[in-house]
């Protein structure tokens, strides 16, 4: 191929879409387990993993010291990173399976000696952010059979959501073993993302039907589950490891958890399309108490909407399953050309152009 007919065919490469880095990407606040387990998998396997850190204000040493926290930023590069050089297609998978309960540190203790099944995987959701979960998680009643555990890309991530989803959920389903035994499986799997090349690794470890186009990143289970009592049960034990786990929780709080509350509320109602007023309600305060606390924050109610709305509008374009007007209904917009309209003023391109340059 000629340099003139390379450089005709790459000013015709459609740019992915872009919404507004998230300032709070940059939070140090972070535990940094999950870069643990990674350098840990590269050192079994003789990988010098060092310069993963370069120029990330941040060692290959200093992330054993259980007080260092990373930023969202420093994580996703050092993940990237990781992936170019061990070019294995399914680490997510491989790293996840292989955690146990003690990965969890005193989060693995407060679930270990909880009551039953269903109290600990509350007590993993509720606390999942002292682990160093890169995903915002939630409960979430799916049927009157079933439960599962629900994942969200935190700042509109896209590029690592497959990595990311299997690391989450391949522990997840690893520790539930370790918890109540081998038997239980999940009764489906659902990513939003598209199959990828090594979907059999995916169903090898998960062992159940596994869905990808999805409209939600999640581990599906039966709910009869929930019940199922856990042998190390030990109220005591349970109430102090409990104490800690929530005192490192507040540790690890920042002035914008208000803009987390707001956003976990908007994403369960975008259908709805909620108010500020009705936000305000469902979080009991005041219109003016969350406009205050917003800005004490650097944020505005219609961004935190406009951010949220973008982020699903791009998940749901790649997952493939949804027309735009049935994307923009998921959103809130009762008229295509509104929802049109807004993608647009959101990450500077039309939806359709949008969903052809997704990965």
């Amino acid at each position: 191929m000629s340099q003139a007919a390379f450089e005709l065919r790459d000013t015709r490469r459609i740019a992915m879409p872009a919404i507004e880095p998230d300032p709070r990407a940059q939070d140090a606040d972070i535990p940094p387990n999950v870069l643990v387990h990674l350098t840990e998998f590269a050192d079994r396997h003789g990988i010098a993993s060092d310069a993963w850190f370069a120029g990330l204000g941040i060692t290959r040493q200093q992330i054993n010291d259980p007080s260092v926290r990373v930023s969202y930023r420093q994580a996703r590069m050092v993940i990237t990173r990781a992936l170019r050089v061990m070019r294995q297609p399914a680490l997510g998978l491989l790293i996840g399976r292989n955690e146990t309960i003690g990965s969890f540190g005193l989060l693995g203790l407060a679930m270990m000696t909880s009551r039953n099944f269903g109290e600990a995987m509350n007590v993993g959701i509720e606390n999942h952010k002292i682990c160093g979960s890169l995903l915002d998680v939630d409960f979430s009643v799916v049927d009157a059979q079933s439960v599962a555990v629900q994942a969200w890309p935190r700042f509109g991530e896209i590029e690592l959501l497959p990595f990311l989803c299997e690391e989450l959920f391949s522990s997840c389903l690893a520790i539930a073993r370790e918890l109540v035994g081998a038997r239980i499986t999940p009764t489906r799997m659902e990513f939003t993302y598209p199959a990828p090349s090594y979907a059999g690794e995916y169903i090898a470890t998960f062992q159940c039907d596994v869905r990808f186009g999805a409209q939600h990143n999640r581990i599906v289970v039966d709910v009869n589950w929930l019940t199922h009592p856990l042998p190390g049960y030990n109220p005591l034990t349970s109430r102090q490891a409990l104490a800690l786990c929530h005192q490192q929780l507040r540790g690890s709080t920042h002035a914008d958890e208000i803009v987390g509350s707001v956003e976990r509320l908007l994403r369960s109602r975008l259908r709805e399309h909620p108010r500020l007023t009705e936000v305000a309600r469902t979080l009991h305060l005041s219109e003016r108490s969350l406009r205050r606390r917003l800005a004490e924050s650097g944020r505005i109610f219609r961004e935190i909407h406009d951010r949220v709305r973008a982020e699903r509008a791009l998940e749901l374009l790649r997952a493939g399953q949804l027309s735009v007007a049935e994307i923009g209904i998921e959103l809130g917009f009762s008229d295509p050309r509104e929802f049109r309209r807004a993608f647009k003023r959101w990450t500077g391109m039309p939806p359709q152009l949008a969903r052809r340059s997704l990965p």
